[in-house]
């Protein structure tokens, strides 16, 4: 179990303008190929309280994270799980098993029993360290819909604020309203 607070900026890209980063920056040819599963209640409570929670699957690793509201960005709890717990979960059996995820479920009142699986999204990933941040392009495919996103990781958020800022104008890229994916999911299904 980790935990972890993430300092991040998100911005939609067109294609041409993903193209013109891949092309301009020393961005890995091919990317990494990860997988969100995400879940909720059939209320949205999880939504309700700003929270995500997702399995991510990558280079045949397997991790829940909880996503919550914090003061400096999100903290994010992480906990491996096997391939087993994996596909049991989205197969519709949540793992009761005492955990910090589990713990901080409950005092949010949303029972683990409530939680269901609603659907993937897939991400086509490229990430490197640049000038103190961490620049990462996406290109995403969920529910017929695909999006390429620029995102950027940095330490603070001074850091981070003018690190993005700097580049959409270095790069000619006009700033976008950005939901973070699993909102972007979620929209996709209405």
């Amino acid at each position: 179990m980790t935990q972890e607070i993430e300092i991040e900026y998100k911005n939609l890209l067109t294609k041409d303008e993903f193209d013109a980063c891949l092309h301009n920056y020393p961005f890995p040819k091919n990317g990494v190929k990860q997988t969100n599963y995400y879940f909720e209640t059939n209320d949205f409570s999880l939504k309700e309280h700003g929270c995500a929670l997702r399995i991510r699957e990558k280079n045949g690793k397997f991790v829940l994270t909880l996503k919550e509201p914090h003061p400096n960005g999100l903290l994010e709890t992480h906990a491996p799980l096997s391939k087993e717990e994996a596909l049991e979960m989205i197969n519709g059996k949540i793992n009761k098993r005492d955990t910090t995820i589990n713990s901080q479920l409950m005092n949010l009142n949303i029972p683990i029993h409530a939680l269901v699986y609603c659907g993937q999204l897939t991400t086509v990933r490229r990430e490197i360290e640049y000038e103190n941040v961490l620049l990462v392009l996406d290109y995403s495919m969920y529910n017929d819909t695909a999006d390429y996103e620029l995102e950027i990781e940095a330490p603070t958020d001074a850091i981070g604020s003018e690190f993005f800022n700097n580049f959409l104008i270095k790069n000619n890229i006009n700033k976008r309203d950005t939901p973070n994916k699993i909102k972007r999911f979620f929209a996709s299904l209405s």
